[in-house]
Formats: structure tokens, C-alpha cells, sequence
């Protein structure tokens, strides 16, 4: 057996409960993983509470978590390249607030004995959605792009693959995240009011792109606006929104073993090269998971929230 905490009924972070389960053996391409820590994500709670039953449904009791990194215990069948013993990261498909998760080989990658295990946590989702997002949008160098969100987890590290490959960002957030994203090279603006006329000061060359990763406000028709179009404006955060102004929506499904892989790779020779910036907003142990959940909904996060086990 090992523990794990669970869900077995949707509701509040009340319904977080730790059970005990069945030590999973990993199937044909799969990997059996010693969680040491675990992202914690808006889709954890959306999750969680029934907002997502129709785009994700879970069978009860359910385990949230979606990124680990942790230490490889058994690989299954067809599994090359990862060994027991072998220190690792990456996604998984729920079961990631566990002692123990399988996660696809695939969507698995060496951790650099230099990155902490808490950060190596804070990078799949973050990570994988940030390059599918940059891929989707097709963003170039020398463009600008707009980052609504641009302070939280997948805005944090989008900045820095976006400014790594010579695109101009312009990030929103609240006057105490400005710093911060000065630091990632982006040029922050605060969202409110008036945000169309902020940016056109601080861009006046134009938008080309921009991403929602906040799923708040009319920061939909505004990057409409901004961009001169919906095939430039794509969203993370906004389902609703996006079916009613004709905008992309991506939730990962789009090649996603690709994306993993090069957002991996990517994010690890940033780190190689001492750039990288992975900020954690609070680290918690497994046991507070509900409180961890709690704090991830009120959202004006700067990084990531993360669990250790």
C-alpha cells in the first residue's frame, strides 16, 4: 500500500481526504516514480470541484496532481532510457498527490542533480503548456507578444522561453509582480481599466500575438483588439470565452508527448545555463493539500504552488 490524498465527491478543498492505495505497477511504457514533490495547478481544483466532469472525468476515489518529479522505483515493459534509482520529472495524468505515481516514459526526463526537486515539480505543466502555447500561437522572433497572467506559473516560464528565442513580451499583472517580470524581460503593465491604451503606450509598434493565461475580465476581445484578430489571441484559461469571441482555446491534447519533450528540453538548458527562474510561490507537505488548493483558487499567484512529500 502506499497513501495518497484523494477526493470522493466533488466539492470544496474540503473533500480532500488521505486514503490509502494499492502501489501501482507500471504498465508497458510505464514508469513507477517515489514522488519527493508535486505541482499543484488551477486544473487540480477545477478538477476537483466538478467544474471540468465534462472535459475531464475522474472515477472516484480521485487523486489531483498532474507534475511530479521524484526517484524511479520500476519501469515497465517496452521502457528505455530510465532506470531505478534514476532521479526524474515530468507529467502525469492524474495521481500525482501520491507517495507513489505512474507516469508515462514518454512524458518523463532526466532532473539535473543542480535543480532542486521542488522546482523540477513546478516545471511539466508549466512548461509543456508554455511551449504548445508559443508553438500554437506562432510566435517569431522579433515579435511581440501579450501575456495576460504573465506573473503565474505557465506565464513565469513562457516569458523565458519566448525571450529566449528573441520574442518581445508584454506581461499584465498587479504592481507588486512589475519587478518580477522585469527580471524575465518582459515589459509589465497592469491589467484593469484602461489596459488597451497602456499597452499601445508601451508597444507602440503594435501586438502580434497574445496568450490569456489568466481567464479573467474582456482580455479576450481587448487582445482582439490589440492583435487585429482572433487567429493571433489564443487562451489557457477562458473555455467559455473563447467559444463566444471566436478565439483558440488549448487544454493539451494537441501533441502532447511532442510538446513535453521540447518544453523539457528547453527549460533544462535555461537551467544549464543559470538562467532559469522557477519561483515558488508556497511549498506545502502533502498533507495540506486542501490549504495548498485553497490558495491556488484566489489566484495573483507569483510562481507556483507546490507539495512535498
Amino acid at each position: 500500500m502506499t497513501k495518497a490524498i484523494a477526493f470522493h465527491e466533488y466539492g470544496s478543498a474540503d473533500v480532500l481526504r488521505p486514503i490509502d492505495i494499492e502501489l501501482p505497477a507500471p504498465g508497458p511504457g510505464q514508469v513507477r516514480v517515489a514522488v519527493r514533490a508535486v505541482g499543484v495547478n488551477p486544473l487540480d481544483h477545477k478538477v476537483r470541484s466538478g467544474a471540468m466532469a465534462g472535459i475531464f472525468p475522474v472515477a472516484f476515489p480521485a487523486v489531483p496532481g498532474y507534475e511530479v518529479a521524484g526517484v524511479v522505483e520500476a519501469v515497465g515493459a517496452g521502457v528505455s532510457g530510465f532506470a531505478p534509482g534514476d532521479e526524474v520529472f515530468g507529467a502525469v495524468m492524474g495521481g500525482g498527490y501520491a507517495e507513489h505515481a505512474l507516469v508515462p516514459a514518454a512524458m518523463l526526463a532526466h532532473k539535473p542533480a543542480s535543480l532542486g526537486w521542488a522546482e523540477a515539480a513546478a516545471i511539466p505543466v508549466a512548461a509543456e503548456t508554455a511551449e504548445r502555447s508559443l508553438a500554437l500561437l506562432g510566435a517569431q522572433a522579433g515579435e511581440t507578444l501579450l501575456v495576460h497572467g504573465a506573473a503565474g506559473g505557465v506565464g513565469t516560464v513562457l516569458l523565458q522561453f519566448a525571450r529566449a528565442r528573441g520574442i518581445g513580451v508584454i506581461g499584465t499583472a498587479g504592481e507588486a509582480n512589475h519587478d518580477h517580470l522585469r527580471e524575465l524581460g518582459a515589459i509589465p503593465v497592469t491589467y484593469g481599466d484602461g489596459l488597451a491604451e497602456r499597452v499601445r503606450a508601451v508597444a507602440p509598434g503594435g501586438v502580434d500575438r497574445a496568450l490569456d493565461a489568466a481567464g479573467k475580465g474582456d482580455v479576450l476581445p481587448l487582445s482582439v483588439e490589440l492583435t487585429g484578430s482572433a487567429d493571433r489571441v489564443l487562451t489557457i484559461a477562458d473555455f467559455e470565452g473563447a467559444q463566444k469571441y471566436g478565439i483558440r482555446v488549448t487544454g493539451g491534447a494537441e501533441g502532447v508527448e511532442f510538446h513535453h519533450q521540447n518544453a523539457y528540453a528547453a527549460a533544462i538548458a535555461l537551467h544549464e545555463a543559470g538562467t532559469l527562474r522557477l519561483p515558488l510561490h508556497r511549498v506545502f507537505p502533502l498533507a495540506e493539500a486542501a490549504e495548498a488548493q485553497r490558495i491556488s483558487e484566489l489566484g495573483h499567484l507569483r510562481g507556483k504552488i507546490v507539495l512535498t512529500v
